[in-house]
């Protein structure tokens, strides 16, 4: 009888053993596959923020003139190649001043109580906007004046 319930120890300690042999071995599996998405996350992070910052600042088309809209309605075109300052009139005064330098428009002046589109910076990429909401004063960077057609389409 001895013999008998030694070997149910013994088998039971064997059990014991060979189950905490698989667990720790698929613990082990784990913590590799743990670093693996680790490793993986992060190399994927990386790769979108490298997209990012190159559809930020590196993909921005800068434009060649500038579109200024009053009330919604067409106020002017003007080239941010040529150096100028356009005053912007509402109902014969002078209610906003555009200033066109270096390739880069700024509205240096506003009669509006709020200053906002006077401390907005200067703008100069396709797409850019300048707006001043008491005025109802919108300044747009467009691109070029004219599509200009590939060899395919011509």
């Amino acid at each position: 009888m001895s013999r008998q319930s030694g070997n149910k120890i013994r088998s039971k300690g064997t059990e014991k053993s060979s189950r905490e042999a698989a667990a720790a071995k698929r613990n082990r599996g784990l913590s590799r596959l743990q670093k693996k998405d680790f490793i993986f996350l992060g190399i994927l992070a990386l790769v979108a923020i490298a997209f990012l910052l190159w559809f930020l600042l590196g993909y921005r088309k800068s434009g060649n003139r500038v579109e200024i809209t009053v009330d919604d309605e067409f106020y002017g075109t003007y080239d941010l190649n040529e150096e100028q300052e356009i005053p912007i009139e509402i109902g014969g005064t002078v209610t906003n001043i555009l200033l066109i330098r270096d390739g880069e428009a700024d509205m240096t002046e506003a009669d509006c109580p709020d200053q906002i589109c006077v401390r907005h910076v200067s703008i100069s990429h396709v797409g850019e906007n300048i707006v001043c909401l008491p005025n109802r004063v919108v300044v747009s960077v467009t691109g070029e004046e004219e599509p200009q057609l590939d060899s395919v389409a011509q």
